[in-house]
């Protein structure tokens, strides 16, 4: 039996291999493989004999383990034999991957607001690209000292944190920690490698020792700061854009306060850019100065001279904008409306619906509100200054929706504080407990069947109407569901998204006509075509009159045309706004629920920015 098992995988072997020579076709991952598996089943065949006397080292051994550590071997070399498919597995993939890409950039598509101002580039960029040489050396120890301590001495994989990352994940169920070099993170970002799952960590390992055989270490380095975005601001995607933008000058002519600053915000580029946040700028500067002392790159005199040592910060462009969930959006509503290859092959004009004043002064008003509640002395929960950069944040989050209530148009969106951090959108993939946010939708039910509404007691206003008539208008008027059949949906045991808490608002408003959100109204192909003309459409969701009564469990602002409801309890609220500028939704809390602090501090919290977006 050995003998023909033998002879069969060496005939298979000798032919695999006859007719690849004889076709002179290179050996694919398959073959690799197949040709691994038939050598080691053959080996094991040969390992195997035990009609013949014991091997002498077998012989050492008393006899009555020989039956066990033979099995012991054919366990390990079995094992051996399935490592080694499984590197070639991956190493296989990861060939079919182009590695010229490392050092491309795909030409860029313009993003446009609705006034038609340049507002991002996506899929590639104004990038003014930068080699090593260009990098003072003050930058290169810089980023060193904060991203990669070993970069010039590992081979792309740092093993022992690559191993302490591990026992934390399967401590925690989760990926909580990624213990990335700058080699991982620029085969990451080269190849749009997001997913968290372990196929995707062992790809992403296969396709950086791939970069590492193919680009030296200053290449790499340089190629993962001509990749990283850098903050606040149109094309701060690279690190002379972001010097240009930040600093008015060449990367090279950077002093070292300034490339520790830029160092310091890649972390946190959202909330640490200069142009938001100068103190906490600096901030990230000296810990980055802190990070060379302890690498002995510098010592407490030098760090004390670089922060004495003057930035000029220049004044953001009024066309500027940040990499955030509104141009996430924009990406997703595109891919729907052309072929991908399109996309990626760039040179498209994008116009949005997006309103950039007002999602800046949104965003302003909600990042404000929630630092202010982080510094008050009774709130024990993270806070967005303690995060230490993984991906998984733990702290206070806001998401927020304006639809142009006549149209539908998405005038606003903000999917969370900040996007470097997370990049869930939880204004379109979130749902939320509504509580008595729901009321609106109870009273509009009661309202289309003539049936009077009580504000403040949604329980006595939908208890004629019966769950299913309730549920029958709130999915008219975009909400999903699930919606429970028990007198708990009155007081809004049922979730929703910020987006469809929008457009039921919007429903309302509009006399009962729902209109469909839309972010893209025109594409424009590198010849100035139009290739999308995309505008407003209406559904019929209930009676004009109905829709008029069920505004009345909103506020009125005495003397506006401004509407706003704010509800929740200790763990997540509501406000709901309907003013000039459209239809709001807003919605703060915690990713994993938990206590934020007291329902009225948190109410009140949430009045002060609708008061705010009002007056200003």
């Amino acid at each position: 039996m050995f003998n023909s098992n033998k002879k069969h995988h060496l005939d298979l072997l000798c032919v695999r291999h006859s007719s690849k020579k004889s076709a002179n076709i290179h050996l694919t991952a398959h073959d690799s493989l197949l040709y691994t598996s038939a050598f080691l089943s053959y080996s094991l065949c040969m390992s195997w004999r035990p009609q013949e006397p014991p091997a002498r080292w077998l012989r050492k051994i008393p006899s009555r383990y020989h039956t066990f550590v033979r099995y012991l071997v054919r366990i390990s070399l079995a094992g051996m034999a399935a490592f080694g498919c499984f590197c070639l597995y991956y190493v296989g993939l990861a060939s079919s991957y182009d590695i010229a890409q490392v050092g491309k950039l795909p030409q860029r598509n313009i993003v446009y607001d609705r006034s038609n101002n340049e507002i991002d580039a996506v899929v590639g960029s104004n990038i003014d690209l930068i080699t090593f040489e260009d990098l003072p050396a003050f930058m290169v120890k810089a980023l060193q000292a904060r991203e990669d301590a070993e970069f010039f001495t590992h081979s792309g994989i740092h093993v022992r944190g690559l191993m302490r990352a591990t026992v934390r994940n399967v401590k925690d169920r989760k990926f909580t920690q990624g213990a990335s070099t700058l080699s991982m993170q620029l085969a990451r970002n080269t190849y749009e490698i997001r997913a968290k799952s372990l196929h995707r960590k062992f790809l992403e390992i296969a396709l950086t020792l791939r970069v590492e055989n193919h680009y030296d270490k200053p290449q790499i380095m340089a190629g993962y700061l001509n990749r990283i975005y850098f903050g606040v601001g149109a094309g701060h995607l690279g690190i002379q854009n972001a010097s240009k933008n930040y600093f008015g000058k060449h990367v090279s002519n950077l002093n070292e306060s300034e490339c520790a600053m830029l160092i310091g915000i890649i972390r946190g580029p959202h909330i640490f850019s200069p142009w938001r946040d100068l103190d906490a700028a600096k901030s990230q500067r000296n810990q980055v100065l802190d990070r060379m002392i302890a690498m002995k790159f510098i010592d407490d005199g030098e760090k004390q001279r670089i922060i004495a040592l003057p930035i000029h910060i220049t004044k953001p462009e009024d066309v500027a904008t940040e990499k955030s969930y509104a141009i996430q959006a924009v990406v997703r509503e595109v891919n729907k409306l052309v072929p991908e290859e399109e996309l990626q092959h760039g040179g498209l004009k994008i116009y949005t619906t997006l309103d950039m004043p007002w999602q800046r002064r949104l965003e302003g008003e909600l990042q404000k509100a929630l630092l202010s509640l982080e510094k008050d002395r009774d709130y024990s929960a993270p806070t967005i200054a303690q995060h230490a950069g993984t991906e998984n944040p733990n702290y206070l989050q806001m998401t927020a929706v304006t639809l142009e209530t006549k149209t539908g148009a998405i005038l606003a969106q903000i999917g969370g504080r900040e996007y470097e951090h997370s990049r869930f959108d939880r204004s379109n993939s979130a749902r939320r407990d509504l509580g008595t946010a729901f009321e609106i939708f109870v009273a509009a039910a009661a309202a289309e069947r003539g049936r009077p509404i009580y504000p403040g007691s949604p329980v006595a206003t939908g208890r004629p109407i019966g769950p299913q008539g309730v549920e029958r208008i709130a999915r008219r008027c975009g909400l999903t569901g699930p919606f429970l059949q028990t007198e708990d949906l009155y007081r809004g045991a049922v979730s929703a998204t910020p987006m469809e808490m929008a457009i039921g608002l919007s429903t309302l408003a509009n006399q009962g006509s729902r209109p469909r959100p839309y972010l893209v109204r025109e594409i424009r192909n590198s010849e100035n075509e139009v290739i999308v003309n995309n505008g407003p459409l209406y559904f019929p969701a209930l009676k004009p009159q109905a829709a008029r009564k069920s505004l009345s469990v909103l506020k009125e602002t005495k003397g506006t045309d401004v509407f706003t409801g704010a509800t929740g309890s200790e763990r997540e609220a509501w406000t709901l706004r309907l003013g000039p500028k459209g239809s709001t939704a807003i919605w703060v809390g915690f990713d994993k629920p938990q206590i934020i602090t007291q329902e009225t501090r948190l109410k009140k919290l949430l009045a002060e920015i609708a008061t705010r977006l009002d007056n200003n």
